[in-house]
């Protein structure tokens, strides 16, 4: 019994120094934690533009790549005060970002004569230099599509960014490290007025750091380090989209191909779904949103039109034309002026069936999904102008076709290259023009026959016209 006591209190004594060893060990690594420099990936909200909710589902596909990326940092959104709360809200719940809200930073620089109204509110990307809680930030904008991780950036300098032009850096994405000193002197030279080529955050970061062009190009350091100075960013860390369209494939040699960038025009940035086919590289982009934020906000509209235009294409059949009432009774001088305008109103129509699903699609759902709404809506508003003016089917559907063919020839994906797409792009308009002219030309001569043939003009009392499957020819 006493070598059992003996046993049980030797048990003990390890026991109670393995739960104090364990004790210490939590200790120091929650001091090392303490001590450890923490890093954001930044981005920048505000409001005031027409494209506010498009940058605001960019903002959060791009947020959730990171997080899917599972990048060893903090993802923070400079919000202005004036963003809506619903989705300050859905960034900080569902996206698990931390919003840091701002007030607006004044222009000084918005009545330059070249100056774009969009970029007014852009300067408030400086607060990340306020982002003090951080040893590092690389800050981004909307328009980031990330293929990799991108963690090394933090061990980067006070101040690195990437040249896509040869004279110019970019500022979609730099590293920074944050100084209250540097944001207030950055706030004193925008009131002094300094130099800015763009009236933007381009022009103004641009100037503030005039040297970077002579400074060496960023490398990791193996034992994870971080660097003192400014640095240029090698371009794989911002690939020009532009790029990738001239050979339809990435031939980035500096650095690793981590993050494509689309600084183009506004209404070709990857997230509306008429950019693909015209830019390929707009597909890429609405698969990541696939596999993260998904497309659930837009389908009730989806669904709503859809609804809509078969109901059209059920019901346009069984109408009959009734503006030619318009012109029982009348002069010939009126009859004449009468059928002028109703040509005018049938190409009207027929202008409008091919605009109006364009413009009350949803902008930001998949490519596939808008193209086949707006030829379905095209087609079934097509068939009110052909139901109401008795016009032959086919030189209406003429650019329906045509649409359709210039989609499958831009989404071809065996091209070469892409000077190879374009002049099969070009190759396909050429040969179509013609053939649009005709169907134009036939339109009118059939809009002509229908306004004079008894059928459309009949008198009061006179039988009816012959049935609609006439209209096909």
């Amino acid at each position: 019994m006493a070598q059992l006591g003996h046993n049980d209190a030797s048990f003990f004594r390890l026991l109670t120094m393995l739960l104090l060893f364990g004790i210490w060990l939590l200790s120091n690594n929650n001091n090392i934690a303490s001590v450890e420099a923490k890093n954001a990936y930044a981005t920048m909200m505000y409001v005031g533009t027409s494209r506010d909710y498009e940058f605001y589902i960019a903002i959060r596909v791009m947020l959730k790549s990171l997080a899917r990326l599972k990048v060893d940092a903090d993802l923070v959104v400079i919000a202005s005060i004036d963003v809506p709360n619903r989705w300050v809200l859905a960034l900080e719940e569902e996206d698990d970002a931390k919003v840091v809200r701002v007030e607006n930073l004044d222009n000084p620089y918005k009545h330059q004569d070249n100056f774009d109204k969009r970029f007014q509110l852009s300067l408030n990307k400086l607060y990340a230099w306020n982002l003090v809680e951080y040893d590092r930030v690389v800050m981004l904008d909307a328009d980031n599509l990330f293929l990799q991780k991108t963690d090394e950036l933090f061990q980067c300098g006070q101040f690195c960014a990437i040249f896509i032009n040869p004279c110019v850096f970019h500022t979609g994405l730099f590293v920074l490290q944050p100084s209250t000193a540097v944001f207030e002197d950055m706030l004193n030279e925008l009131q002094k007025g300094r130099e800015n080529p763009d009236g933007a955050d381009q022009g103004f970061i641009a100037s503030y750091f005039p040297d970077l062009l002579d400074k060496p190009l960023f490398h990791p350091t193996l034992n994870g380090s971080k660097l003192d100075g400014t640095f240029r960013l090698p371009l794989g860390y911002q690939m020009d989209a532009s790029y990738y369209y001239l050979k339809l494939r990435w031939s980035i040699p500096c650095g690793p191909n981590s993050v494509i960038t689309f600084p183009g025009a506004p209404w070709l940035k990857p997230w509306y779904w008429w950019s693909w086919p015209v830019l390929p590289l707009g597909l890429q982009w609405h698969e990541q949103r696939r596999n993260t934020l998904g497309y659930g906000a837009e389908m009730a509209v989806i669904l709503i039109q859809s609804t809509i235009y078969l109901g059209i294409l059920t019901m346009t059949p069984l109408a009959r034309p009734s503006l030619s009432k318009l012109c029982y009774r009348r002069s010939d001088k009126s009859i004449g002026l009468m059928q002028n305008s109703l040509k005018l109103l049938a190409l009207w129509s027929i202008l409008a069936a091919y605009l109006t699903p364009f413009f009350i699609i949803p902008q930001t759902i998949h490519p596939i999904l808008g193209w086949l709404l707006y030829l379905f809506g095209t087609f079934a508003l097509c068939s009110i102008a052909i139901n109401a003016f008795l016009l032959p089917m086919l030189p209406v559907l003429v650019p329906w076709f045509g649409i359709a063919g210039a989609l499958m020839v831009m989404a071809f994906p065996w091209y070469s290259d892409g000077v190879v797409r374009a002049l099969f792009v070009f190759g396909y308009a050429f040969c179509a023009a013609p053939i649009l002219w005709a169907s134009m030309v036939r339109i009118m001569a059939g809009l002509q026959v229908s306004l004079e043939r008894e059928g459309f003009m009949r008198r009061l009392g006179e039988s009816s016209p012959s049935s609609w499957l006439n209209k096909l020819y």
